[in-house]
C-alpha cells in the first residue's frame, strides 16, 4: 500500500496514462515529479 500523496498509486497511474494520450511522456513525468523512465514503465505496466 502506498501513501496518500504517492504519484504512482493506482489513481496516479490512471492519470498518467490519460495525460500521456495527448502529451509527451517526458512532460507529464516532469509535472508529476517522477522520472521519464519511471513514467514509461508505469504506462507499460498499466496499459499492457
Amino acid at each position: 500500500m502506498s501513501h496518500a500523496n504517492a504519484p504512482l498509486s493506482l489513481e496516479g497511474r490512471r492519470r498518467l496514462v490519460e495525460r500521456c494520450k495527448t502529451r509527451p511522456i517526458a512532460h507529464v513525468a516532469a509535472e508529476m515529479g517522477i522520472s521519464r523512465a519511471c513514467a514509461s514503465r508505469a504506462c507499460l505496466i498499466t496499459v499492457g
